[in-house]
């Protein structure tokens, strides 16, 4: 294997890697964030408002999983790049 096509695969792997995780951490944090919305309700309430609010909750979510993705991605390919670079002589 040539030196370029190892510097592909590693930037691919660091991409891939930060992709996946930068869209778990995302998705996590946006829905826990909207989530709290319903929080100081009391139990009655909070449950009624947990429900009604369900929809926008995943839909947040899913708008967090797809930033984190695309942000893991491309710190993921720089990072890749930094790693892989060659050094001047």
């Amino acid at each position: 294997m040539t030196k370029e096509k190892k510097r592909i695969l590693v930037c691919s792997f660091f991409a891939l890697t930060l992709g996946f995780f930068g869209g778990y951490v995302g998705g996590q944090i946006s829905t826990g964030v909207h989530g709290q919305k319903c929080q100081n309700q009391s139990f009655g309430w909070q449950q009624a408002c947990s429900l009604i609010n369900a929809p926008q909750t995943a839909w947040k979510g899913w708008q967090g999983t797809t930033r984190g993705l695309w942000t893991g991605a491309v710190a993921g390919g720089f990072m890749g790049g930094l790693v892989t670079q060659k050094t001047r002589r």
